[in-house]
């Protein structure tokens, strides 16, 4: 079992910039890859960013690449999303999810990931 509980976010104005947290607990942290996704309203929710249990391999949906960063902490179970440069299309509520399957993965599915946080919403203004 993995608990997954979002943390950061909130409104800025567009250009700004955000940085959301994700503390997990339950199974060992550094075994497993991990992800970020989001849903915006009316739409389905969709893929944002990979790390790979090390943090040595990162993957990113082309709408992020260049503006967004994902991270990963294993002594602190926490992996982290730096969110610069943001638009008002960034609006919505982002989840972190646990792939406790595999160590890496380029998978834009979230059927391939098997443990979800709560979401934290995150809004830009224009």
């Amino acid at each position: 079992q993995v608990q997954l509980v979002e943390s950061g976010g909130g409104l800025v104005q567009a250009g700004g910039s955000l940085r959301l947290s994700c503390a997990a607990s339950g199974r060992t942290f550094s075994s497993y890859a991990m992800g970020w996704f989001r849903q915006a309203p009316g739409k389905e929710r969709e893929f944002v960013a990979a790390i790979s249990w090390r943090g040595g391999w990162t993957y990113y949906a082309d709408s992020v690449k260049g503006r967004f960063t994902i991270s990963r902490d294993n002594a602190k179970n926490t992996v982290n999303l730096q969110m610069s440069s943001l638009k008002p299309e960034d609006t919505a509520i982002y989840y972190c999810a646990a792939n406790t399957d595999v160590r890496w993965s380029t998978s834009r599915s979230d059927n391939e990931y098997d443990y979800w946080g709560q979401g934290t919403q995150v809004t830009v203004s224009s």
